[in-house]
């Protein structure tokens, strides 16, 4: 089964309104999928977060497997100092995962984005 991550640009009340509605389907007995949701309070958070450097980095992983950070920032032909920083970002976001072997790998199958323009 693919390991689905959303994207989302949205507030904490309506982050707090999926946990809710959640909350409650579970207590009535009702089947409760896990879904896993990053949440950016705006566009431009979303952006200056999710770089096309970090993208890239991402997508290095993907394809590569577990590496050191030493090892994916010659891969990407990048100084070591700006990959550690873009790594420990995205593992703060849960976008990556540091595994007890100091490997880095990519947490997620699939990163789903979504942005709903405004009403």
């Amino acid at each position: 089964m693919k390991r689905t991550l959303k994207v989302r640009v949205g507030s904490a009340a309506t982050a707090l309104d999926r946990f809710e509605t959640t909350w409650k389907r579970a207590a009535r007995g009702e089947r409760v999928l896990a879904e896993h949701v990053l949440t950016f309070a705006n566009l431009q958070l979303l952006l200056r977060t999710l770089t096309p450097a970090r993208w890239t980095l991402l997508e290095r992983l993907r394809a590569d497997g577990p590496l050191s950070v030493n090892e994916l920032a010659r891969r990407l032909q990048r100084d070591y100092k700006n990959v550690h920083g873009d790594v420990k970002r995205l593992a703060e976001l849960g976008l990556i995962e540091r595994r007890k072997d100091a490997l880095v790998s990519v947490a997620w199958d699939v990163v789903r984005a979504e942005v709903r323009l405004a009403a």
